[in-house]
């Protein structure tokens, strides 16, 4: 599975269950740790579970496996799938730690080929 058909599995999934504010930050020229964040939210900690593991699901039956799974039942899940890294959290966790805005207004490292 490519990098793009991963990506689009993981927002069409994602939006399958009525996530929110679904952003999708190319940061492969500003980490080494993945080409692609994806970033939404969930209306409560049920909402943010059922969206991962919707997502985890999806990518399975492809046979793609996260790397490693955070925060099971806190309010943020994050999955990392090695090149994409997708994040799903409660509106105001996601607000308070603004990883958007982190992301985007960081140079890009000039010692990533």
């Amino acid at each position: 599975m490519t990098t793009k058909e991963k990506l689009d599995l993981i927002v069409a999934s994602a939006d399958d269950m009525k996530a929110e504010m679904i952003e999708t930050l190319d940061v492969h020229a500003k980490t080494s740790i993945a080409d692609y964040f994806v970033i939404c939210s969930g209306t409560s900690d049920r909402h943010v579970d059922a969206i991962a593991e919707r997502v985890a699901e999806k990518l399975t039956e492809q046979k793609e496996k996260p790397l490693r799974v955070e925060g099971d039942r806190s309010g943020w899940v994050l999955q990392d799938y090695g090149d994409i890294v997708f994040h799903v959290m409660r509106d105001e966790q996601r607000q308070f730690y603004d990883i958007e805005t982190l992301w985007k207004s960081m140079s890009a490292n000039p010692d990533i080929p």
